[in-house]
């Protein structure tokens, strides 16, 4: 078995640029298999049928018997659908539960053969409802996958054309390299043996028995990926004590430092023991590197890549007291973090009303100015993949305006904690990298759109590097 991390650098060090192809695929490579449709259909009541397809089709390393039931179930599920009204169902269906089933080894390979300026495609013998909405997320512009014939706007629920399957995958990742070297493929099944047989570096990812055999004899590299668990009894008992810790741990430490009639001094216990209950309960680990950037200088903004509903209480944890932070408004009237977040001087923002935005954030500055540290997710929202989206230029606005510095706190595996919208915690390990300070007070608040880029290629090459401690 070969590692993620030896595939990586041979990328690096391998030809480079956009005649290389790179060709990824789908089911059991770039996304771990799904439910079966039973399994499925529970957790889409409103979209029965046509969800269950659409979701229960994505299996890991499936038969020929397997996909031939797949294109029976879209004839009969999805025949007599509006083409629009798929690709929101496809898109929904991504946002619910398909995001939690992307591998982060897929989308470091991904975005490392991105780098190297490859072509990289992602193929598939489902369907474009299934398939898009991943590659968007993982910045794919090529796809290739079994056409279905559409009538006056609406699927037939046949085919358009031979299917993507076996040869066929093969066929048409060969159409679309013509005149390109087809360099490297990614396949986890033995059905996709013509389709690894036309690379020049073919990688298995947790192979069929089948293909493991042919993949040992050909001395194929074979890597592992951590298969993609939906939640465990075990885990939601963790969770509820995790909350209880959460609010035990609070009450304590605003009991333990009530003595000294300090709010301040009672918000750094409250963090302080709260966050150390609640990971303590939901079992998981903090390995961090830069800590001392953590500690000075202060006050700054850390900015954090945000991924869990958790990077609230690991984020505060690792920065451990003299912090605050800033939420959307809707988080101070939940039941349970808004009076914590209050009490702690959160400052509640209106993300619907720019103005109103701008306004609520003036108070910031002067908390800064008075020594109190903030941190921000400048994405401004959960991320569905490891990636970091766009950043928001808010944050560097009031480093700017309060003349302090801006740190990066980058988190790994926060997303395996808990998916983007679940509040179910696994156990486990999160990496944080807490870079050094970043120098804002010469930037042009006007045009500081590169230097905003820059800071976010950062956290990207952190993920993608990760450093260690010397």
């Amino acid at each position: 078995m070969s590692t993620v991390t030896e595939a990586v650098a041979a990328i690096r060090s391998g030809p480079q640029g956009p005649q290389v192809v790179a060709v990824f695929d789908f089911g059991g490579t770039v996304v771990d298999g799904l439910p079966r449709r039973g399994l499925v259909r529970k957790a889409f009541r409103r979209d029965d049928d046509r969800t269950a397809t659409l979701v229960g089709g994505i299996q890991r390393g499936g038969s020929d018997g397997d996909y031939g039931r797949f294109l029976q179930e879209v004839e009969r599920t999805w025949a007599g659908t509006p083409e629009t009204e798929l690709e929101k169902l496809g898109r929904k269906a991504f946002s619910k539960e398909i995001y939690g089933r992307l591998f982060p080894e897929a989308w470091q390979l991904i975005r490392t053969h991105q780098l190297a300026g490859h072509t990289v495609v992602l193929v598939s013998e489902l369907t474009r409802f299934q398939v898009e909405p991943v590659a968007e997320r993982f910045g794919i512009e090529h796809v290739r996958t079994t056409r279905l014939a559409v009538q006056d706007g609406e699927l037939t629920g046949h085919t358009d054309g031979a299917p993507l399957w076996r040869a066929g995958k093969s066929a048409a990742v060969t159409e679309f390299a013509a005149g390109r070297d087809i360099g490297y493929v990614y396949a986890d099944s033995v059905t996709d043996l013509t389709l690894l047989a036309l690379a020049e570096r073919p990688t298995v990812i947790d192979p069929d028995p089948a293909l493991a055999e042919i993949a040992a004899e050909n001395g194929w590299p074979a890597l592992t990926f951590r298969l993609r668990q939906a939640p465990r009894l075990a885990d939601y008992l963790r969770t509820i004590a995790g909350f209880a810790g959460l609010v035990g741990g609070a009450l304590v430490g605003i009991a333990r430092k009530s003595y000294t009639r300090k709010r301040q001094s009672m918000a750094d216990a409250l963090m302080h023991d709260a966050t150390t209950a609640t990971l303590r309960a939901i079992d998981v680990q903090l390995r961090v590197v830069g800590i001392e950037n953590a500690r000075a200088p202060r006050p700054a903004v850390f900015l954090f890549n945000h991924q869990s509903q958790f990077d609230v209480i690991i984020v505060p944890k690792v920065l451990d007291g003299a912090v605050t932070g800033i939420g959307k408004k809707e988080l101070a009237n939940h039941p349970l973090f808004g009076p914590l977040m209050r009490f702690v001087g959160v400052t509640f923002i209106d993300r619907t009303n720019t103005e109103a935005a701008k306004a609520a954030l003036a108070p910031v500055i002067s908390t800064l100015r008075d020594g109190l540290s903030i941190a921000v997710a400048p994405e401004g929202t959960r991320s569905f993949t490891p990636g970091v989206g766009p950043f928001k230029k808010g944050a560097f606005h009031i480093a700017i305006q309060a003349g302090v510095p801006v740190i990066p706190v980058v988190l790994r595996n926060a997303g395996e904690i808990a998916w983007r919208d679940s509040p179910i915690a696994r156990s486990g390990i999160v990496d944080v990298a807490v870079l050094e300070p970043i120098d804002v007070s010469d930037w042009d608040p006007a045009g500081m759109d590169d230097e905003v880029e820059g800071v976010r290629r950062l956290f990207e090459t952190t993920l993608l590097n990760w450093p260690t401690e010397p």
